[in-house]
């Protein structure tokens, strides 16, 4: 499989590197190689997750995981995020307390990582640009966001060179702190959403009935229930009221589905004398 290969090599590249820049961290004094170690070795985790899961998740539907098993990749974003959340706590106290209590800094050390760093997560991001599945499109965001920030840290340590000004590195760390936990706050949230079983934002359940009402022998769409279990493909459930069962209505009502990236739907047929005995039938003609 062409994806999970890029995925590993892109694992491999940002494993190997993470571990060079805690000790590239140490032997310049910069907390902000130290900060973006973390950083990358949560990427490492999250990219080692998804080169599991782009297998496992080929896995068929079985009597124990009938929706089948995309939502461990759900569970390893949650593991993930915590690590860069709280990873992200400790970068800006540390980086706070160096502020009070500045340290000599091996500024040519750090510009010499900051170009390996560009240059290693270039090849990262090269490798997983195709997008041949979703996680190779999640990986390729990470690590864009990696050669985003080496350029960065390259940039401060060859100010902090010139200008032998060393707070830079604690200002700089903070501000890569304060954004990967921003992201990382944003993508829980996605994750909670999931759980909790939230309607896609993607999709309007008003627009969507309004569509499905204008199709031919369909008098009224209720009880419509949307949700995702990855965050990218979409289940549904519906109760659909016909005059008369015409087997290539179901057909024409799942393609107009598919067009809202919904991939499995069941739709539960029901006539206009028959009445909806469940009280939350009325939920959504409100």
């Amino acid at each position: 499989m062409k994806s999970a290969k890029n995925i590993l090599i892109a694992f491999i590249l940002n494993i190997s590197f993470s571990l060079i820049e805690l000790i590239g961290g140490f032997i310049t004094g910069s907390i902000a190689i130290l900060s973006d170690s973390l950083h990358d070795a949560g990427d490492a985790l999250s990219i080692g997750v998804a080169y599991f899961l782009e297998k496992k998740s080929k896995k068929k539907p079985d009597s124990k995981y009938t929706y089948g098993y995309v939502r461990y990749s759900v569970l390893g974003s949650i593991i993930t995020t915590f690590i860069l959340l709280f990873g992200s706590i400790i970068v800006i106290v540390e980086a706070i307390k160096r502020l009070f209590n500045p340290i000599t800094i091996n500024y040519n050390g750090m510009i010499i990582l900051a170009i390996f760093g560009v240059i290693i997560n270039f090849f990262a991001a090269y490798y997983t640009k195709d997008d041949d599945s979703l996680n190779e499109r999640s990986v390729n965001l990470h690590m864009l966001e990696d050669v985003l920030g080496w350029v960065v840290v390259l940039i401060g340590s060859i100010l902090m060179k010139l200008t032998n000004i060393s707070y830079f590195d604690s200002i700089l760390s903070i501000g890569v702190a304060i954004f990967i936990f921003y992201h990382a706050f944003l993508n829980l949230k996605k994750v909670i959403d999931l759980f909790l079983e939230k309607t896609p934002k993607d999709i309007d359940i008003k627009k969507l009935q309004k569509e499905l009402l204008s199709i031919p022998k369909v008098e009224d769409v209720h009880h419509i229930h949307i949700r995702s279990l990855d965050g990218y493909n979409n289940y549904a459930t519906m109760h659909v009221v016909i005059k008369k069962y015409d087997e290539k209505l179901k057909a024409v009502i799942k393609e107009k589905l598919q067009s809202y990236n919904i991939v499995h739907s069941t739709i539960e047929f029901e006539t206009e004398t028959e009445k909806c005995l469940d009280i939350n039938c009325k939920v959504n003609k409100e």
